[in-house]
């Protein structure tokens, strides 16, 4: 049993720290996006900075909110 609840508790804290990493990726993408204007097809660059500007947000976001469940968990032990 306290084998399980150890595997729980790391794949909790697994999750917030590939949430960390997923936030970076949309960051990257939202960059490229911009960059490139590509995104599955061809943008027009009015769409691709809007749609890389929202993906770099979602991105801080992700970041923001992974990096307050750690501190919340931290603060739990």
């Amino acid at each position: 049993m306290l084998l399980f609840l150890f595997f729980l508790y790391f794949c909790y804290m697994m999750f917030n720290w590939l949430s960390l990493l997923t936030g970076l990726f949309y960051i990257v993408l939202g960059i490229v996006v911009i960059v490139y204007k590509f995104f599955f097809t061809i943008l027009e660059p009015a769409i691709a900075y809007a749609l890389g500007g929202v993906l770099i947000l979602y991105g801080v976001f992700r970041i923001y909110r992974a990096i307050s469940k750690i501190k919340k968990s931290r603060h739990e032990e």
